[in-house]
């Protein structure tokens, strides 16, 4: 029999002396040390390619030291909006060799994504998706920054990619914010222009306005409120007829005309 001192041993991993004495259990077998086994990593020599073995913090500092700017040089023109922009396909081409050459890996741990049904300007059915998404940034040790990074996108599609187009957009913004990466564009500071005011509005100005079939009652009542405001409500003008005419009552005569109108 084993005592209860060896079986503590035994299952620490360790042997202990021989007893002195014959032991009744003749199959019990010595235990052998504890050897833990050895780090794949301890004496790895990069190779010709291969990554430095530095930590990720190191490693990704390198990266934004390489990707110094990435210059705003696409540009959306539609719906009567122009603005330049970096796409995503601009921003991962240009970090995507830069983190290889250095050893670092983007993954994506966690997606929230949130849908819902919309219509473009058009009246053309879309489906619009919003993502959360948590990013994993590992160094070439296999070490990786201590908090996940979130970040978020939105997309709008007609068919089925308008999640994977939000994905892509958290992406983008993951890797401009977090290399904090410059666009070269003109600083806003560098060129000044005075502000002035802009000039008082004329009856006339109201009159033409209020004339144009064009103009909804949302905005007649809006004109009734400004011209109380500014002083020019009693203020005669010449109307459609040739005849001078209160602009208030101007006002209320045509908006009364064009409801009798969209009535009939």
């Amino acid at each position: 029999m084993t005592t209860l001192q060896e079986r503590a041993a035994a299952a620490a991993g360790r042997a202990t002396d021989a007893p002195s004495g014959p032991s009744d259990d003749a199959s019990s077998t010595p235990v052998e040390t504890y050897v833990p086994a050895p780090d794949p990593m301890a004496d790895y020599e990069p190779g010709d390619g291969d990554p430095e073995m530095v930590p990720v913090h190191i490693a990704w500092l390198r990266v934004r030291r390489e990707v110094r700017a990435i210059a705003k040089k696409e540009q959306y023109n539609g719906g009567g909006t122009r603005f330049n922009f970096r796409g995503v396909d601009t921003v991962v081409n240009t970090f995507g060799p830069v983190t290889l050459r250095h050893g670092i890996s983007v993954f994506p741990v966690d997606i929230d994504a949130e849908h819902r049904d919309t219509t473009s300007a058009k009246g053309s059915k879309m489906r619009e998706c919003t993502v959360t998404v948590s990013w994993m940034v590992m160094g070439p040790k296999g070490d990786t920054l201590p908090a996940l990074l979130k970040t978020r996108g939105e997309a709008l599609d007609s068919a089925d990619k308008g999640t994977a187009k939000a994905q892509s957009v958290a992406l983008r913004v993951l890797l401009l914010t977090g290399g904090l990466t410059p666009t070269h564009d003109a600083d806003p500071d560098a060129s000044y222009v005075e502000r002035g005011e802009a000039p008082p509005r004329t009856a006339a100005s109201y009159r033409d306005e209020i004339l144009e079939p064009g103009t909804s009652r949302q905005r007649l009542a809006q004109i009734n409120y400004e011209i109380k405001q500014v002083g020019l409500y009693d203020t005669k003008v010449v109307n459609e007829v040739g005849e001078e005419e209160p602009l208030g009552s101007f006002l209320f005569r045509v908006g009364q005309e064009r409801i009798q109108g969209g009535a009939a």
